[in-house]
């Protein structure tokens, strides 16, 4: 019997390895949209985070989800996924 490897992401937040089952996906999608991929589906590049919004304000103050898919990304939509992970926090 083969133990079954877990796929690990490190939180673009706090820097942490963690499985890729207990984050969030931030997706830039084909036409530049960015939003939070709850589902893990969605089309386009893709960076990971902690679910919490304490990990979002850190990776929005180092700028590291905008290094990662090289735009800038307005305040609004870092606004608007804090708010969506404040109301998906376990």
């Amino acid at each position: 019997m083969q133990n079954k490897k877990i796929p690990l992401r490190k939180c673009t937040g706090c820097g942490e390895m963690k499985p890729k089952k207990e984050l969030v996906r931030v997706v830039r999608s084909p036409e530049n949209e960015i939003s939070l991929d709850l589902t893990g589906k969605k089309n386009g590049r893709g960076a990971y985070i902690c679910r919490n919004a304490e990990c979002l304000k850190k990776a929005q103050k180092a700028k590291r989800i905008e290094r990662s898919f090289e735009c800038v990304i307005p305040d609004e939509i870092f606004e608007a996924m804090e708010r969506e992970l404040r109301e998906n926090e376990q």
